[in-house]
């Protein structure tokens, strides 16, 4: 395992804070705020600084016009669907279980590599997806024995967390020539434009100026989740050694159900507690690097492929 410069430790830091404490920040902004509307302001004021970053590291904004149906495809796959699932299912869940449903993406990618990609899953990648299940269960539990509970919350993250493994099986395998940064650009427009329109269809009635927090809340989205963490993590991903990606991504959920009980005072129940633990288990047991001989087929491949669209 090769070690971190001290620029790549600060940043993978940087980032894992960012994107962790940004699931109570999300809840915080789409509580009594109209979601789809919240998001769609959150990516178009992050793409100017997006493309800022493309301008200063002077990566061409160009992409070919034959490889546009294969970008669309990849955006609908790793962005169009998380991002309205998502957003739409923080808003029935604590900030805590939405990230940690969210971020059982490594599982649901395992999944479908070996079912429909022929990528054979191993012994304890089968551990994990029991792992995980188990642990779907226990966050259900409230859900489902609360009358004002809204299981509806849990089936949209693990829909958007199923479309981002699909997504990232398809990143895997493409063939596209343009920068890895150019394309999380024009993907990140894309999906500004399908927030904006679904958010004009079924939310316009609601439209109003957002309040202090709920500003804020927009704000750090667009500037350190739109603009810093997309420029930043790609740049990352083209040196970073498979298990710091993998403790980033373990770490992610786990901030934001700590800091959503700290910020948000959201309970934290047994069941949670112990679901927190077993999807640990089960990303480890599916992204923790395997021995070096086996390691450069599987693990290294899938995380330098899957960091071209960061997520929440």
């Amino acid at each position: 395992m090769h070690a971190l410069s001290r620029q790549q430790v600060v940043l993978v830091a940087v980032l894992t804070i960012g994107w962790g404490v940004n699931w109570p920040i999300m809840k915080l902004g789409v509580t009594g705020y109209p979601p789809l509307t919240f998001r769609a302001l959150s990516m178009w004021l992050g793409l100017p600084v997006l493309g800022a970053a493309l301008l200063l590291m002077k990566v061409p904004f160009h992409v070919p016009r034959r490889d546009w149906r294969e970008l669309l495809w990849l955006a609908a796959t790793n962005m169009f669907v998380w991002h309205v699932c998502i957003i739409l299912a923080i808003r029935t869940l604590s900030s805590g279980r939405a990230a940690i449903l969210g971020y059982t993406m490594p599982i649901f990618s395992a999944l479908i590599g070996a079912l429909f990609f022929a990528t054979p899953l191993a012994r304890r990648g089968w551990l994990g997806v029991g792992a995980a299940g188990v642990g779907v269960v226990l966050l259900l539990w409230h859900e489902l024995t609360h009358l004002a509970g809204r299981p509806w919350g849990v089936v949209l993250a693990l829909v958007a967390a199923a479309f981002w493994a699909l997504g990232t099986q398809n990143l895997r395998r493409t063939r596209l020539a343009a920068p890895a940064l150019a394309l999380s650009f024009w993907m990140t427009v894309m999906t500004a434009v399908v927030m904006a329109v679904l958010a004009t269809a079924f939310e316009s009635p609601q439209w109003r100026l957002p309040d202090g927090p709920t500003s804020w809340a927009i704000l750090y989205n667009a500037v350190i989740i739109f603009g810093f963490a997309h420029a930043a993590w790609t740049v990352l991903a083209k040196g970073l050694p498979p298990v710091a990606s993998t403790l980033s991504v373990m770490m992610i959920p786990v901030l934001g159900v700590f800091s959503g009980a700290w910020w948000l005072r959201e309970p934290v129940h047994w069941q949670d507690w112990t679901a927190v633990v077993l999807m640990m288990v089960a990303i480890g047991s599916v992204l923790w690097p395997a021995r070096a001989s086996t390691r450069q087929g599987s693990a290294s491949c899938s995380m330098d492929k899957s960091a071209t669209t960061p997520r929440d």
